[in-house]
Formats: C-alpha cells, structure tokens, sequence
C-alpha cells in the first residue's frame, strides 16, 4: 500500500501511547504487528529507545530497534524485511541520512516499504520521506536539506512549536527553492498512501497540517482538514 505516516512532533512522550501512535500501530494490520524502532537521528539515544518500548507497553506487538553504533545487526535488511511497521524517531536528519546512506538502511526501507511495511516518524523522521524540507542539522540555523523523494514535495515539522522554522519556509517556498508540500505542527502528522493524502490526524484541539505553495510569488498556506483522535 505504500503507507507513510509523517508527523510534526511529540509522539513519544515520555513513553506514554499517544493517539498517533496508536494509529500506526493499528495501521500494520497484525493483532500483534511486529514493529521496528529506527533511532538513528538521535544518535542511537537509549532515551528514545526506552520510550518505545515504554510506548508500546500497553499493546500486543513484537517490538525491536536497529542501531548503527553498536554494529549488533549483522543482516540489516533481514531484520527490516521482517516488520510490519518501521518508526524512526526525531534528530539530526543529515546526519541520519549520510548514515543510512552509508549502511544501506536507505534501501533496506524502501525495500520493505514496497512491499507493504508501514513506514512513520516524527521530525526528522517525517521529513526524511520526502524530496525536500526545512531541517534544524546545521548549527545554528534552520535550511533547506534534500531527502530520499520517495514522496513528491517538501515537508517542515515542529511548524508551531518551532516559530524560527516558519519564515525560512515561506521564503524557500516563495522563491521556488523548495517545492510546495506541507507544514506539521506538533501533535498532527500527514498519513500518505501512494504519495496521496489518505487523511489527516490530530491527537490534539487545533492541531492541523498545512498545505504550503507559491503562488505569484507570495507563500500560502492551507490547514487541512485534521480527524481529531484525542
């Protein structure tokens, strides 16, 4: 089906079962869906690892991480092959990217994901899907940063909750430096089915994603309609 579920921010915290999650986890289709962790944004942090398994306490699922630094997969797209559902958590999106890119994680995931496992993430781990979008990987600044362009456009999370985000996206946007595509805030993600939006989710009042373009020069931007599931 070819699923992606890109979100703003704020899916695990602190180990709690957020709506958005939870909704992935019914997205792999398995009363006990086997699921994978992919942290590698954050540098492989035990943090983040310990809030998924604490997340996905409270439901029946065969969980599992992949790390680069530790060298302990030795069969990368094996363990990927295997998964119902792939999550990848929030970071450093160059960094990621130079990393899988240089482990083969990048084809490992678009294997699996072309044939049926459910990829997600938040932040870096909703951006990095798309062809481009507005990433904080650099010091001190918020840019442009090419991605894998498995989904057409570009993506910009923490759009609320990251106010320094908001104008170097209208500007790349505006002057055509990145395409049109859409904007994240915190608590709201994007799910895709082939590239397409088969709908948008809110696990909190007011949270939305827009839609952002050029139009004669002048950025727009467009909230979508979100489904609330508080």
């Amino acid at each position: 089906m070819h699923d992606i579920v890109a979100i703003g921010g704020n899916s695990f915290p602190k180990g709690t079962l957020t709506p958005i999650m939870r909704y992935v986890h019914s997205l792999a289709g398995r009363d006990v869906p086997r699921i994978c962790l992919i942290p590698t944004a954050s540098g492989d942090s035990q943090l983040v690892i310990d809030n998924f398994y604490a997340t996905f306490a409270a439901v029946p699922g065969e969980y599992c991480h992949l790390t680069l630094f530790d060298h302990k997969t030795p069969d990368v797209a094996a363990l990927l092959a295997e998964q119902d559902a792939i999550i990848v958590g929030g970071g450093n999106t160059r960094n990621m990217l130079l990393l899988w890119e240089a482990w083969g994680v990048d084809k490992a995931i678009r294997a699996a994901w072309e044939r049926g496992t459910v990829v997600a993430g938040q932040s870096a781990g909703g951006l990095c899907w798309f062809e481009a979008g507005i990433t904080d990987s650099y010091p001190r600044q918020f840019r442009e940063i090419e991605c894998l362009g498995w989904v057409p456009g570009s993506f910009c999370p923490h759009y609320d909750s990251e106010p320094g985000r908001q104008p170097v996206l209208e500007r790349l946007i505006s002057d055509g430096a990145l395409p049109a595509g859409y904007a994240a805030e915190d608590d709201a993600a994007i799910h895709l089915t082939g590239g397409e939006i088969s709908c948008v989710l809110s696990q909190k009042p007011g949270k939305t994603v827009y839609a952002v373009r050029a139009e004669n020069g002048a950025f727009v931007r467009e909230p979508l309609e979100a489904r609330n599931i508080s």
